[in-house]
């Protein structure tokens, strides 16, 4: 999903973003959170696949450009041959409340900074 996509949808209302991964034989130790393939649902509707990776030079570039950055949303310059015509590139940074609920479930709330009608942004990370 992208990014400006999710904070013009998180304007309208709460956003609810679950993540489904297969349950695997008792054998299988691995972590939900380092599965490796999920299938994601946006507010209920079936909506594509998430795919666990390392990160990129780029990703590592503009994690140290937002380092400073505690808590925000906006838009940095981009580079134009790797994003596209639009030379952007739209940015969410937020503290999260994560609750594990069992070894196959977790979900990470953002928090609003000001404290309003809980959070703008819930994301469930299922095994099942």
């Amino acid at each position: 999903m992208l990014t400006n996509v999710l904070q013009k949808e998180m304007g309208t209302g709460m956003v609810r973003i679950a993540l489904e991964c297969e349950k695997k034989p008792e054998k299988d130790k691995t972590k939900l959170m380092e599965e490796p393939l999920w299938t994601m649902y946006y507010n209920g509707k079936k909506s594509g696949y998430g795919v666990k990776r390392e990160a990129s030079e780029e990703d590592l570039y503009i994690m140290e450009v937002l380092k400073a950055v505690s808590m925000g949303a906006g838009v940095l310059p981009g580079n134009a041959e790797a994003e596209g015509q639009d030379d952007e590139l739209a940015y969410i940074r937020a503290h999260f409340e994560r609750v594990v609920g069992s070894k196959d479930s977790e979900t990470l709330y953002m928090l609003s900074p000001e404290g309003n009608n809980g959070p703008e942004l819930s994301i469930f990370f299922v095994r099942i």
